[in-house]
């Protein structure tokens, strides 16, 4: 395989801070519950939290409660957000830096909207944000391999963020280019998003050897699978939070990496 298995996950296995302000149907989360959520993701060793200004829920921000969670951020620390589809690109950015408190923006997606769409104009526009101090790095959110390989055409590509998963594998090939050219594969949705069951017998059946969950194995099999992978589950439960960074401690053998591959 292109990428390869690379064992342990630390400083892979970052936090999505989507659920932060709570999720459409859903009882929305509390402010204090959702500060605390991200404080404890980086005293349990995050150094990569992914957001974006339109993470809402009526007046809740995802940006606004990490700023009050974490400035002054710590050394290390990569927070990176996106430029959503149809957003204008310098305004996107503006009120990132604004809501974040910050001068100057980690790692900025550029994300598509549909699988046909050119994104070179709106990536150069990125890219000169780069050029002028606003932005450190710049990536993309939501592509094809299309899409990356146009970009990287105009501007060097720093990340690529995706739907990846033991569930949803049909971006492998992606994975492994990223590897090879040793760009950062952010994985999205990698426990489906609430929207997936992890009943298969074969998650079950590792999960047991290890004495651990099916949800840690999917995590545990994700930093296996690239040592460019990066994985940002979602959650704003103190106990999640901690059941999922406890995946980094899990090693699968090459059996069970090669029988979790076969799912998708």
């Amino acid at each position: 395989m292109g990428g390869g298995f690379r064992r342990g996950g630390e400083g892979r296995l970052g936090f999505g801070a989507m659920r932060l302000p709570g999720m459409p149907g859903r009882q929305p989360v509390d402010h204090t519950t959702a500060v605390a959520v991200a404080r404890r993701a980086v005293e349990l060793g995050v150094t990569h939290i992914d957001t974006a200004a339109f993470y809402t829920r009526g007046a809740s921000r995802a940006n606004e409660i990490l700023r009050r969670a974490l400035r002054p951020y710590p050394d290390g620390l990569t927070l990176a957000t996106k430029v959503g589809p149809g957003q204008d690109v310098r305004a996107a950015v503006e009120q990132n830096l604004t809501e974040l408190g910050r001068d100057v923006l980690d790692l900025v997606y550029l994300q598509s909207g549909r699988p046909d769409e050119t994104l070179d104009e709106r990536f150069a526009q990125l890219a000169k944000l780069r050029e002028e101090g606003l932005v450190r790095e710049v990536g993309l959110s939501n592509v094809t391999r299309a899409q990356f390989a146009g970009a990287r055409t105009v501007a060097p590509v720093a990340a690529v963020q995706n739907r990846f998963g033991v569930h949803d594998q049909s971006d492998a090939v992606l994975v492994d280019e990223c590897a090879e050219a040793g760009v950062m594969y952010v994985a999205h949705s990698v426990l489906g998003g609430g929207r997936v069951r992890f009943t298969d017998p074969a998650l079950r059946t590792v999960a047991r050897r290890h004495g651990a969950s099916v949800y840690q194995v999917a995590l545990a099999w994700g930093l296996a699978r690239s040592p460019t992978l990066v994985q940002i589950p979602g959650t704003a439960s103190l106990t999640h939070l901690e059941q999922n960074m406890a995946a980094v401690r899990l090693e699968l053998d090459e059996s069970e990496i090669a029988m979790l591959e076969r799912l998708a």
